[in-house]
């Protein structure tokens, strides 16, 4: 499998990568964890090295590659112990910056995607609400036009780098009247007053930046539309494809790390005379945990193959993150009980993966969400298109 999408020059990444990993951000990951905040440092030191642009334009500072080098940053952030940290990483590249290359006009490529792409500035996609959750067409926030400028008022909550960023990239109802049709997507720098962040306290991905925002009467100028109004709709279900399958590299990633991890302790243990990786009961779920996640890692390298020649994968990405999520959490559950005690124990990655595994089903759309889309095209033959050539 390797052979068929990882060049040499892939592999050469992903050996680049890991050791940056591991001088440049693994000796941090616990304070980042207690604080809840990722020092600045980080995101210049990872815009140097050119983490942040793999897959934009050269013209901007990025290295325009295909998207094996993203699965490669996407698995390599999953194995060094905190899923906080790679959510902002990830969030960061490809929720923000995605539409700023997609979207943007040429300057806030230049003010924007660029510094973007160097560390220098820190991004956040806004499209979740309180009342909302999954329903993005049901949002509530608003962007009036007032002359040259829109006035956005409303809120949006579990934003990744939402007390952090520098800039927000909102999604606003811009003729309400219109329900999905009528949604627009804008640019908005954080030193703009009337904005607010609140940071939320959650169960895992505790390195990670995640806040509820409040927008009142914000004042943007009109030039920082992205795209055509009234298109935000359709620019957001074009994007979720590659974010569902960013979260299902990511679920088959930490999952693998799980069982690795839990094979070498199991090396190690010794009960009732022998090593517990000779106890039959454990090697059978082992090995029944490691065919699952391998079928969802082949199943979602075919799909980002597909993606990278331009095909629209949303069936494909729709059901790598169902079942992809589904099944981390599931190895990830065994894996901790395979370590008993210990596994439950702080000092003891498990702990920290299972509680970081479980907003894989939950964020960037519920599983449940990802059901009735399934169903929609399955049993409805509903044929989704790309919404922008």
């Amino acid at each position: 499998m390797n052979s068929i999408y990882f060049s040499e020059e892939h592999q050469l990444f992903r050996a680049s990568f890991r050791d940056f990993l591991q001088k440049e951000v693994v000796p941090h990951i616990e304070q980042w964890e207690k604080s809840g905040t990722i020092d600045r440092f980080i995101w210049k030191k990872m815009g140097e090295m050119g983490f942040f642009g793999i897959n934009y334009p050269t013209q901007y500072g990025g290295l325009n590659l295909d998207l094996f080098y993203t699965v490669i940053f996407l698995e390599e952030l999953q194995k060094i112990k905190s899923s906080g940290f790679a959510a902002a990483m990830w969030a960061h590249a490809y929720l923000a910056m995605t539409h700023l290359n997609a979207e943007g006009d040429e300057r806030i490529k230049q003010e924007y995607l660029a510094p973007s792409i160097a560390g220098d500035k820190i991004g956040a996609l806004c499209v979740t609400e309180p009342f909302g959750g999954s329903d993005v067409a049901g949002m509530r926030t608003t962007a009036v036009k007032s002359g040259d400028t829109y006035i956005i008022n409303g809120s949006k909550t579990f934003i990744t780098n939402g007390v952090y960023a520098d800039y927000y990239i909102v999604a606003a109802k811009t003729q309400p009247e219109l329900g999905n049709k009528g949604i627009s997507i804008f640019l908005v720098d954080t030193t703009t007053p009337g904005i607010s962040a609140t940071k939320l306290d959650k169960l895992g991905w505790r390195a990670s930046d995640t806040a509820e925002i409040a927008f009142d009467n914000v004042e943007i100028p009109a030039g920082n539309l992205m795209g055509e109004l009234n298109k935000g709709f359709p620019y957001i279900m074009q994007h979720f494809a590659f974010e569902r399958l960013i979260m299902a590299i990511n679920a088959h990633a930490r999952a693998e790390y799980a069982i690795d991890y839990t094979i070498e302790y199991m090396e190690q243990r010794q009960a009732f005379g022998t090593t517990i990786n000779k106890f039959q009961a454990l090697r059978h779920t082992l090995v029944e945990h490691a065919t699952e996640v391998e079928h969802c890692k082949i199943f979602n390298y075919a799909a980002i193959a597909r993606l990278d020649k331009g095909e629209y994968v949303v069936k494909e990405a729709t059901m790598a993150k169902l079942k992809s999520t589904k099944v981390a959490d599931d190895a990830i559950y065994s894996c901790l009980q395979m370590l008993g005690g210990y596994g439950y124990m702080e000092e003891y990655p498990l702990a920290r993966l299972f509680r970081d595994s479980r907003l894989g089903p939950i964020g960037g759309g519920t599983s449940e969400i990802m059901k009735e889309i399934l169903s929609k095209m399955i049993l409805d033959k509903q044929n989704y298109k790309p919404a922008v050539e």
